[in-house]
């Protein structure tokens, strides 16, 4: 009796049951993708909406911050009696020969003789610099009759806007209808430092301290950051007084700003008391900041090199320096640089630890260099958010927006460095 062949070469259908539930995991596992991929751009999208409201909101809160209400004056200078020469206008003094020559008192009579006595006593009390700068700018106004634009005080200001007291918006009514009151883009405000006056004030001194802040902060984080990660990624042994560095580098990352501000009063103030509030200070003390995010970002990146770099140009005769400075650190660069960016971008905003150094200080004159007085961007805007007067808010705004510009431009140059560095293995 002969037992019947079976095939071999077939394989059996799967049952129904198993085939269901085969199936239904498949499906469970596609709408499990299929949730996360929602997610995902729900994410996306949302982050995209609180970026525009937060952009809009700027934009329409700051955009009354770059104007300003200003009163419209003839000025016959050819019958002021200025005598000052276009030599004399290019010496450091001239608005001050200007001021001891009489213009704030012809300022005066030609606003009450275009205005009135009570208008003219809403222009501005520091109306006359503006003519000042004007008449520096272009000697041959001393010789013509000319309409300048001058601030308006703040109370008429706020009557412009329909705010204040019930004087100062009819008066801004009637000068407005007279064509004599208007609210003009303000160009000096991107050139002036600050004041008391928000008519008057200017962001051009912080935003000058906080570029010298940001070199000095570049000049010394980058290539001590850079050379502490190639250090210890290269060259450092691996033992325990190397693991406390790299543990204490760590926390040092985490530390909150405000330390480094108490760091930099006790120890660069303590070195240089001369130096307070000078952008020299600060670039030191958020260096100190930025250094950790530095090095532990180029650690990251030394160590995604692949090894077969390096042992690729040690073969072809390259000493172990060369490998390092001439192979490691090119491919590494675009990722120390992604983390310089994220440092830097940190430290432009910071305000703590700058306000512990004497960096909140009222500076009327945008700083001459690395140890002149000076302030930066966050420390005004922080500053002119607690002013009362209501005309500080939109100057608050318009500095927003200033500070957004600078830090898209200056991590649009450091990302467009990281891309041309950027090469691929």
């Amino acid at each position: 009796m002969s037992n019947a062949a079976v095939p071999t070469g077939e394989q059996s259908e799967p049952r129904p049951d198993r085939r269901e539930a085969f199936e239904a995991r498949l499906k469970k596992r596609y709408a499990s993708e299929k949730r996360f991929r929602l997610l995902g751009l729900s994410a996306i999208i949302f982050s995209m909406a609180v970026l525009a409201v937060l952009l809009f909101t700027m934009t329409v809160n700051g955009v009354g911050g770059f104007q300003r209400a200003e009163l419209t004056v003839p000025i016959a200078l050819s019958e002021a009696g200025l005598s000052a020469t276009p030599a004399d206008l290019q010496e450091s003094g001239a608005v001050q020969l200007l001021e001891a020559q009489g213009l704030p008192g012809v300022v005066e009579y030609y606003a009450i003789e275009a205005l009135g006595e009570e208008a003219a006593a809403e222009v501005s009390p520091q109306a006359w610099r503006d003519v000042a700068d004007a008449i520096i700018v272009d000697p041959s106004l001393l010789r013509r009759d000319t309409v300048f634009n001058l601030p308006a005080s703040s109370d008429l200001a706020s009557g412009l806007n329909g705010e204040g007291s019930a004087e100062s918006r009819a008066m801004a009514e009637q000068l407005s209808a007279d064509g004599q009151l208007s609210s003009n883009f303000d160009e000096g405000f991107l050139s002036r430092a600050d004041a008391t006056n928000p008519q008057q004030v200017g962001i051009w001194g912080a935003l000058k301290g906080s570029m010298l802040t940001m070199l000095v902060t570049l000049v010394l984080a980058f290539p001590i950051g850079v050379l502490a990660a190639l250090y210890l990624e290269e060259y450092a042994p691996k033992n325990r007084w190397t693991d406390l560095i790299e543990v204490s580098i760590n926390n040092l990352a985490a530390v909150p700003s405000i330390i480094f501000g108490l760091l930099g009063l006790a120890v660069f103030l303590w070195l240089f008391p001369n130096l307070r509030s000078a952008p020299l200070i600060g670039g030191m003390t958020l260096a100190l900041m930025t250094m950790p995010v530095i090095v532990i970002s180029g650690r990251n990146a030394i160590k995604a090199v692949p090894p077969s770099i390096r042992d690729g140009a040690l073969a072809v005769g390259a000493s172990p320096v060369q490998v390092v400075f001439h192979h490691v650190l090119p491919l590494a660069l675009p990722g120390i640089l992604t983390g310089t960016i994220i440092g830097m971008a940190r430290a432009l905003g910071e305000t703590a630890p700058l306000l512990m150094i004497g960096m909140r200080a009222f500076v009327a004159t945008p700083p001459d260099g690395f140890t002149s007085p000076a302030t930066v961007l966050p420390v005004q805007i922080f500053l002119w958010s607690d002013e009362i007067d209501r005309g500080f808010v939109e100057r608050t705004s318009a500095a927003i927006i200033v500070l957004l510009l600078f830090l898209l431009l200056m991590n649009g140059l450091a990302i467009y460095l990281r891309n041309k560095f950027e090469k691929s293995w």
